[in-house]
């Protein structure tokens, strides 16, 4: 395994615009982008706020849809996506198998949003809520995440309006 950590972002970072620029649709592709970069950040700020892995949330935020936007299948895309991610992360043959595991993991739940996993796959179900909420803070969210938007504005003291 390479151990060059610096550029593991980067280098998933790479991988998914990549995908993404070959997305015939310019409205998907647009919405690609913007909603998988602000699930990064977002769990990037809710891993420091929880005291989780904030590289590895970042790369789960990057990863999480992109089974959903490169094969436009919506469907199982979790887990879907999780064997895509895997099939990345062990291709740049930058992770651990632990590293893959945990990320992949996150990514299989995150479309579970009534349940709770472990602590890290609950960044990046907060993360995917997070940016659907900021992204177009007039659009209101939908029921499955009205909890989670409610816990998010408590836990970051957020001015939110529930609709």
């Amino acid at each position: 395994m390479n151990d060059s950590r610096g550029s593991r972002i980067d280098t998933i970072r790479d991988i998914v615009n990549y995908r993404y620029n070959n997305i015939p649709d310019r409205y998907l592709r647009n919405e690609a982008f913007i909603h998988t970069h602000g699930v990064a950040q977002a769990a990037a700020l809710i891993a420091m706020k929880r005291g989780q892995n904030v590289e590895l949330s970042v790369i789960a935020g990057l990863l999480h849809d992109i089974s959903r936007y490169t094969t436009g299948i919506s469907h199982e895309h979790g887990p879907n996506g999780s064997k895509m991610a895997r099939e990345i992360m062990r291709d740049t043959d930058l992770f651990t198998e632990s590293e893959i595991t945990e990320v992949c993991g996150a990514i299989y739940f995150h479309s579970e949003k009534k349940h709770h996993h472990l602590p890290f796959d609950e960044v990046l179900k907060d993360a995917d809520v997070m940016q659907h909420l900021t992204g177009d803070p007039l659009d209101p969210p939908t029921k499955k995440d009205l909890e989670r938007c409610r816990a998010l504005a408590v836990e970051f003291n957020l001015a939110w309006e529930e609709p």
